[in-house]
């Protein structure tokens, strides 16, 4: 599961290669004279901070086909609850890192990284991420919508995101640089209709075939 950020913040393509990682959070428990190994899986997040930001760098560059440039990770830093850490039984295993954008006359929140290692996924890690940043939307109650990029190639990505009801609303043609396929989908899960010379532009023949 992966799907890139916004061009401003890529330098180059990464060649790292994918990290296995570990399951710690083992416990012991015997039953009828047997030993059994049990493994507790437990997904948390944490904050992004200047004492663990480097493994988000790391992370990011086995994740992600390009390498992010200083100004994200600095941006990063000061998102607060825009920027997550996911760990699985105390291994840092993913994150999601988002900002407010104010473009187009609305208040939208941009989901510029999200992803997890490889050996992790299908595990609900994906999901905990773009949970929280629902809850985060949803606590506000000021945006008009969530969005991000993704790879046109990218099925997987993009049938998750489907899921929580997000919609493809425009395809950007060469968004990427370097990469290949260099075409992205703009996904979109509209939080309320934009009005514009006091007419709903957006949502209303949805709101219209729920009544």
């Amino acid at each position: 599961m992966r799907w890139l950020s916004s061009r401003r913040y890529q330098k180059k393509p990464s060649t790292a290669a994918s990290n296995n990682g570990r399951i710690d959070g083992a416990s012991v428990c015997t039953c009828k004279g047997l030993t059994l190994k049990v493994i507790r899986s437990k997904i948390e997040l944490g904050d992004v901070t200047p004492h663990n930001i480097k493994q988000l760098k790391r992370l990011n560059r086995v994740v992600f086909p390009v390498s992010y440039n200083d100004k994200f990770y600095k941006d990063v830093l000061e998102a607060g609850e825009l920027a997550k850490l996911a760990y699985y039984n105390d291994i840092v295993v993913g994150a999601v890192c988002c900002r407010i954008d104010t473009s187009e006359n609305s208040r939208r929140l941009y989901i510029m990284t999200l992803g997890c290692l490889y050996p992790y996924r299908r595990l609900g890690i994906g999901s905990k991420m773009v949970e929280h940043v629902l809850k985060y939307v949803h606590t506000d109650g000021n945006f008009d919508s969530i969005f991000l990029h993704v790879q046109v190639n990218n099925e997987g990505a993009i049938d998750f995101y489907k899921k929580f009801g997000f919609e493809i609303v425009d395809t950007k043609v060469h968004y990427y640089k370097r990469i290949e396929p260099a075409d992205a989908h703009v996904l979109q899960k509209t939080l309320r209709p934009k009005i514009s010379n006091g007419e709903i532009k957006i949502g209303e023949e949805k709101k219209n075939n729920e009544k």
